[in-house]
């Protein structure tokens, strides 16, 4: 195989042409097109569960009414946890979880994707001192999590106390009155939320997994589903020994007596330039809480994200949840709670809100901040699998548990769970990207697949150009979604493929561009 023009794994292309084949071959009612396993929802659990599925042996369909990481999946902080703050409210298993599956992540399935990310909680004079010394000692507590998950040094530093010199080196917008330092952590940090899902969902596909978009599920039976082609209209019964309900904040829509408590999360999108310099990520403390933060996080392409917001949402659920000024002002109030330069309304040049899947307990009570992020794997009477709650870091160990209930209903011959030492699309030893002569931006988002990536724009010029005026995104990485990542149309391509989208001005710019790719594409396949 030509490593400059081909996938690095074999059989993980998606495009146009492999999905509608596949679509009619599960159509056709041969006996052929029976598979093990449907599994509804293609966010990260639900990529994650036909990876798991189809490692074990069994034959899967993976289905989604719109896009790979559509939902929940592509609106997170772009960070991989530890779990420090559940391990602070008490939940150690939940944190020890999160710690364990974070460096599965780092360390064997995805250090392409996932790099270490250093954070400083600054000093203030809003900080009190006993608050200092209670972070410090939940970092300490954070450290010890990573060792406990078999975590290497080398692949997480150690958290330590920096002065305040120091502490304005790596941030030099904050404000320098009455800063006492800072304290210096460590967690993971995604190049991009929607492309992990993407490897996700492509690796399952190397494994044999039909990984089909654009199939919504009208009703989930224990044999399977009634779906309709969202690109034709045409429906078609998909069936299965077994169903996994992984539909996220609309689970509840597909299987009776899920209950869900949806609970918004918002960031803002700024220019870099607004903030100046930031070498590392900000803890920016609340007030009147003492164990949330504000998280500022520089993006390495010109935006830097500010989140997060946790709100309870009622009513029914939006395809893509509309961003309340009330959660910007709060998120802007806090930001100037401790920077020295002044971040208006005027200069959110983006915004976007995710809504986390959280079980509803009928306990639970007050915040859905306070709702356990632990997941949950359910059987209906009628057989289907559901898994809900949890969040992006846990994914593999949500899907792992949800194949397990689903052979058990199904009554399936599987093999073990292999997920935790299987490597994503793109995945290889740091010395083999490292070694890799092509933009390290490239090798962050592709890894091995980035000469590949880098040779399209080579070949044509015009590829190799930016699609946006001070953005990094080239046309050949906008080829290459289509030809090999299953980008369909335009908002594949600039809202998850990449997240040019994120900013409505450079998302316009990028127009042409996209409609370019497809063309160029659609002549080769």
């Amino acid at each position: 195989m030509n490593p400059t023009s081909s996938p690095a794994l074999p059989g993980s292309s998606l495009n146009a042409r492999r999905r509608l084949n596949e679509l009619e071959r599960l159509a056709d009612g041969s006996a052929d097109g029976v598979v093990d396993v449907l599994v509804v929802g293609l966010g990260a659990t639900g990529a994650g569960a036909a990876l798991d599925a189809a490692t074990r042996g069994l034959t899967v369909a993976a289905i989604d009414a719109h896009d790979l990481a559509f939902g929940t999946s592509r609106w997170s902080s772009k960070l991989v946890h530890g779990g420090l703050r559940y391990l602070a409210s008490g939940q150690l298993d939940v944190a020890h979880e999160s710690a364990v599956e974070r460096g599965i992540l780092m360390e064997r399935t995805a250090p392409h994707l996932v790099r270490a990310q250093p954070f400083v909680l600054p000093l203030t004079p809003l900080v009190s001192r006993g608050q200092a010394a209670l972070a410090r000692a939940g970092f300490l507590a954070g450290d010890l999590l990573r060792v406990s998950a078999r975590t290497s040094r080398s692949t997480l530093p150690q958290p330590r106390t920096l002065s305040a010199v120091e502490t304005r080196h790596l941030a030099p917008a904050l404000r320098p009155t009455g800063l006492r330092g800072g304290l210096l952590s460590w967690d993971g940090r995604l190049s991009d939320d929607a492309r992990l899902v993407t490897a996700i969902a492509r690796t399952a596909a190397a494994y044999g997994a039909h990984v089909l978009t654009r199939t919504r599920a009208l009703e989930l039976h224990r044999d399977g589903a009634l779906v309709r082609d969202e690109t034709t209209g045409q429906e078609l019964r998909i069936r299965a020994r077994t169903v996994i309900n992984a539909a996220g904040v609309w689970a509840g829509g597909l299987v009776d007596d899920v209950r869900l408590r949806p609970s918004r999360g918002t960031h803002l999108v700024l220019r870099s330039e607004d903030l100046g310099r930031l070498s590392a990520g900000l803890h920016i403390p609340i007030p009147g809480e003492t164990n949330r933060f504000v998280l500022v996080l520089p993006q390495g392409d010109g935006r830097v994200y500010v989140g997060l917001t946790d709100e309870p949402v009622d009513g029914d659920i939006p395809d893509v949840p509309e961003v309340p000024e009330t959660d910007i002002g709060f998120l802007l109030d806090v930001l100037g709670s401790a920077l020295d330069v002044t971040v208006q309304r005027a200069d959110v040049v983006g915004a976007f809100a995710g809504l986390r899947p959280l079980l509803d307990t009928r306990d639970a009570a007050g915040r859905t901040a306070d709702i356990s992020r632990k997941h949950a794997v359910l059987t209906s009477p009628s057989g289907v699998v559901t898994v809900v709650g949890g969040k992006l870091t846990t994914y593999r160990r949500m899907a792992q548990d949800a194949v397990d209930a689903a052979v058990a209903a199904g009554s399936l011959t599987a093999g073990p769970c292999r997920t935790a030492s299987v490597p994503l699309v793109g995945a290889a030893r740091p010395q083999v990207l490292a070694g890799l002569d092509v933009p390290a931006r490239l090798v962050h988002r592709y890894g091995s697949e980035a000469p590949a990536v880098h040779a399209l724009g080579l070949e044509d010029p015009a590829l190799g150009k930016p699609v946006v005026p001070g953005h990094p995104v080239t046309g050949a990485e906008l080829v290459w979604a289509v030809r090999h990542e299953g980008a369909l149309d335009t908002s594949d391509l600039l809202d998850r493929r990449t997240r040019i989208g994120l900013v409505p001005e450079d998302r316009s710019t990028a127009e042409g561009a996209a409609l370019e790719a497809l063309a160029r594409s659609a002549q080769t396949q």
